[in-house]
């Protein structure tokens, strides 16, 4: 097997599907015995990070293609025929390139839905050329993302069917493949024979030099001006991420540390969230620093280097794929605090991984936040948020928790408010809520002493791991998948798989209302 390796993705912002990609295509390359690498997006990659990624590669040539048109739909002022057109000739400047008959087409969250448009001629493209196409899914666009369904209706998507054909297409040049076992499971009952689970590649501990770590903390320490311990959420600003729960935990249980995250706000939903947090940390005077990694700094620290630099490593996410941070965290030898989540935890278990210090959720006291109001408010965003579903979809939707129960106020999960009502909890001094709350979460006081004595716990990295996680696996699993490729599989129809996972996924369990509307 020789192959050219083109890979396809919106952008090559810093997030987990870009840490993914260069951490996995060396192996990839080297086990279909690469000839090139082809990178093509709707913006250049930065700089440095290009500098890294070829050097990765080497002596593997790398281009860049950059088709504006190939970005978020909604960062675009085309009309969707105009895209359609450059995506199409973009498409054919590929294939020229790269030819047809050695090809393989690796394409990144074309189920995320920010462009449908991209997706089909992505698809139709490989289809007319035999062009083998991996449709590797990180997230969906049905996953808590329903502003996406008028923005592609807008596309010329505008019905069900429409985006099932596009986000689950059925061809035989199609492989699916998913990070973690849920997703796997639904799109192997519809795909069977095409679909494949492939985990997030992570390496074994390998800090970085004491002295990078030094400059690491260095640098913390001039951007903070302060010597207070740091607890990092390595991440992008984003709802889903839940910073607030962060904040909270970290002062409950360790007043003077720092709430750092790395990335900043990089999509215009979120802007609004990042604005309220941010404006909120600042009269409020909480010590909370957002996207510190943001600024264009030549000399700035890595990722790896933060985490070794900091006390302790918090990933509050409501919503993953995989949960590479807790990876992350135990690669750098630094505590972990973390909330199970149920499509990630049990992999990581297989994995052989152990977490100390990880939750299901944190219930706050009703008295510290306007119960009533933050009812009707759930209330009216709900009815907005569902009026947002496709109509056939909006009979499976369950109304949220404090607006569906006829009880008294009574704890709940501080996940499940608003933005508004987080923030009414924060503003409470800390050592009142934690009064309120401490009995009613009886595995933080435990942490608490521990993290004031600087001895939470540090989960190791298993052995067993490695057979599943090591690039190099990864590599050989993915050029096995390639190699065996059968197009005879079992299809049901995209319109099944789709239909399971919207009612999967519309589900009580999986409802939040940071995530209905951009400013709650």
């Amino acid at each position: 097997m020789v192959v050219q390796l083109v890979l396809i993705h919106y952008h090559f912002r810093p997030g987990g599907v870009r840490r993914v990609i260069e951490m996995a295509i060396p192996h990839i390359a080297r086990a279909v015995n690469g000839t090139s690498v082809l990178i093509a997006s709707g913006e250049a990659p930065d700089a440095v990070w290009l500098r890294h990624f070829r050097e990765l590669l080497t002596p593997l040539p790398v281009r860049v293609l950059v088709c504006p048109a190939f970005s978020y739909v909604s960062e675009q002022s085309a009309t969707p025929l105009e895209i359609q057109g450059k995506i199409r000739a973009a498409m054919q400047e590929i294939f020229d390139t790269a030819g047809s008959r050695n090809a393989l087409v690796w394409a990144h969250n074309l189920g995320l839905g920010r462009n449908l448009l991209l997706t089909s001629e992505v698809v139709k493209a490989c289809e007319s050329r035999q062009t083998l196409l991996i449709a590797h899914h990180h997230d969906w666009w049905l996953d808590n993302r329903w502003q996406r369904w008028e923005e592609m209706r807008r596309s010329g998507f505008r019905t069900l069917d429409a985006v099932a054909k596009t986000v689950f297409p059925t061809g035989k040049r199609v492989i699916h493949v998913a990070i973690n076992h849920e997703d796997a499971s639904i799109l192997q009952r519809h795909f069977s024979g095409r679909t494949h689970w492939i985990p997030n590649p992570s390496e074994p501990p390998s800090s970085p030099t004491p002295e990078r770590i030094r400059s690491a903390s260095s640098w913390l320490r001039e951007r903070l001006k302060t010597d207070a311990p740091v607890w990092l959420i390595p991440c992008r600003l984003l709802r889903r991420k839940n910073i607030a729960e962060a904040l909270l935990l970290a002062r409950w249980l360790r007043p003077e540390a720092w709430l750092v995250t790395t990335g900043a706000v990089s999509s215009a939903d979120e802007v609004a969230y990042g604005q309220k947090l941010e404006r909120t940390a600042r009269r409020e005077g909480w010590p909370l620093r957002l996207g510190i990694l943001a600024d264009n700094e030549r000399d700035k620290p890595s990722v790896p280097e933060l985490l070794a630099a900091s006390e302790a490593i918090l990933l509050t996410s409501i919503q993953e794929g995989f949960g590479l941070p807790n990876l992350e965290a135990v690669a750098a030898a630094r505590p972990l605090i973390a909330r199970r989540l149920s499509n990630v935890a049990p992999d990581l278990a297989e994995f052989g991984f152990k977490f100390p210090q990880t939750y299901d959720e944190v219930l706050v006291a009703p008295d510290l936040f306007n119960w009533e109001a933050e009812a009707q408010r759930q209330k009216e965003i709900f009815q907005i948020w569902i009026r947002q579903l496709p109509r056939a979809c909006q009979r499976w939707a369950t109304p949220p928790t404090l607006t569906a129960s006829r009880e008294t106020p009574h704890p709940v999960p501080f996940s499940r408010l608003t933005l508004t009502a987080q923030l009414e909890v924060l503003c409470t001094p800390p050592t009142e809520s934690w009064k309120s709350c401490a009995r009613l979460n009886p595995f933080l006081p435990t942490w608490k002493r521990r993290a004031a004595e600087a001895r939470l716990k540090v989960a190791k990295w298993p052995p067993a791991a490695s057979k599943w996680l090591a690039g190099s696996t990864y590599g050989a699993r993915f050029a096995e998948i390639v190699g065996s490729h059968a197009p005879e599989g079992t299809v049901s129809s995209g319109k099944a798989a789709q239909e399971e996972f919207i009612r999967s996924r519309l589900d009580p369990a999986h409802q939040f209302p940071l995530l209905w509307r951009s400013n709650s």
